[in-house]
């Protein structure tokens, strides 16, 4: 059973993508930060934008344009939003792409090559084309040496120069945010950028090595978003989203790169629950969430298949969920709500958010689990679903006042749970 507010929102979602695949005007981008700094705006439709990111580091370097565009596709039907990309597929920039090109003519990155753009030209067009946002990764630390002496200057303005007029941009930059010499190329390079593009496109930077986030330039004033990065660390999501989400001025925040679905190198299994638990803490701390696949972003002879691994389709099931909720924007991090029951430490979490003014609450649980809510932080009485994390779908759990406190067990069978507590009374916007 689907609440009617999920069927309403879905059947908006139906007819918005096919307005993507038939009219330019729909495509998304360029993206705004809202004016309370928590979240991202589409220009184009003035509507606040939901980053749900899928990363395919490699798609410009490893893929031909038909196997990129193939990628694109999946990443799209599933209900992702923004794709992650660099431009030259990982820290080593003189890799050539899969025809035997290098991104620069020479090793110098002054002189961009031509024909490796043209390929970059085409994916970027595409995923414009599927109402995707390209969120393209242009330095890294190893990169560093190649951008001194005014090549890295040169470099960003060629790029900005060439996809200025593109709306669904977003530049990214990448490395150690605690080492000042690639923050300063950085500030050097964005400062091309929004001469060559006018700052029409947002501009953020994504830490690495890991655990770390970009929150900690929070101050930065080109930096329009900040990025974290946990690696194998599930345990620091929350409290590192939650720490970018208090920062000042407020910005907003996206858990980039946690362990992927299928990795090798974590020690354990990186299984479609963990990835599902990856991202409800990121979205319930108040933050957005980037998903990956290990064979997809590695290039495995595997990597077709890894696009629709089940971990793919069950974190695309998240975006509807969230959409179908009034006002999903006005999301506010609250673990009072959960009079007893809470967790916010480890690996295995039981978190809480809700509507700013109540409209709606949602309990994520981790594992089976007993938990109390306070059912005063919802306005009017309340109707309740359980919803599954892996497919979405809800089912209806009662009724209640919003006094006092009502105790709530996870459904028998599921590995992971999500209570949604609706407010009966009606607000205006």
């Amino acid at each position: 059973m689907m609440i009617p507010q999920v069927k309403a929102i879905i059947g908006s979602l139906l007819t918005l993508a096919a307005c993507l695949s038939l009219a330019t005007s729909c495509l998304a981008g360029p993206l705004r930060v809202s004016l309370n700094g928590r979240y991202f705006i589409d220009a184009a439709t003035g509507k606040p934008f939901f980053w749900l990111g899928n990363t395919q580091w490699a798609i410009f370097r490893g893929f031909t344009v038909d196997e990129a565009r193939l990628t694109v596709d999946s990443i799209k039907s599933k209900g992702f939003t923004v794709l992650a990309t660099m431009l030259v597929g990982g820290p080593v920039a003189t890799v050539p792409n899969s025809e035997g090109q290098t991104i620069w003519l020479n090793n110098d990155p002054s002189t961009p090559n031509e024909e490796y753009f043209k390929r970059v030209d085409a994916i970027v067009s595409y995923a414009a084309q599927q109402g995707l946002i390209v969120r393209i990764g242009m330095l890294h630390n190893s990169q560093l040496p190649y951008m001194a002496n005014g090549r890295g200057r040169a470099y960003a303005k060629f790029v900005a120069t060439r996809y200025k007029d593109v709306p669904n941009i977003v530049w990214s930059m990448h490395g150690n945010v605690d080492n000042p010499a690639l923050i300063a190329m950085v500030r050097e390079m964005v400062q091309a950028i929004k001469e060559a593009d006018g700052g029409r496109h947002l501009i953020s930077q994504k830490p690495d090595p890991s655990p770390k986030t970009s929150g900690i330039i929070q101050t930065e004033p080109w930096l329009d978003f900040t990025q974290s990065q946990t690696f194998k660390r599930i345990d620091l999501i929350y409290p590192m989203v939650t720490t970018d989400y208090g920062r000042t001025p407020p910005k907003p925040n996206v858990m980039d790169e946690g362990a992927y679905e299928g990795g090798t190198e974590y020690g354990f299994p990186v299984t479609p629950l963990l990835v599902r638990r990856q991202a409800y803490y990121s979205y319930l701390s108040g933050g957005f969430h980037t998903y990956g696949h290990n064979d997809s972003w590695r290039i495995l002879p595997t990597w077709r298949a890894s696009l629709d691994a089940p971990g793919a389709f069950q974190v695309g099931k998240a975006r509807k969920v969230f959409e179908s909720l009034p006002e999903w924007w006005r999301l506010h991090p609250d673990q009072s709500l959960l009079a007893s029951g809470a967790n916010s430490d480890g690996d295995v979490l039981y978190l809480a958010a809700r509507h700013e003014v109540g409209k709606w609450a949602l309990v994520y649980c981790a594992d089976p689990h007993t938990f109390s809510v306070a059912m005063d932080k919802l306005s009017g009485k309340a109707r309740a679903y359980w919803i599954d994390p892996k497919t979405g779908e809800s089912n209806p759990a009662g009724a209640y006042i919003n006094r006092g406190t009502r105790q709530f067990t996870t459904p028998a069978g599921g590995e992971d749970s999500l209570l949604l507590l609706m407010a009966a009374k009606r607000y205006k916007k």
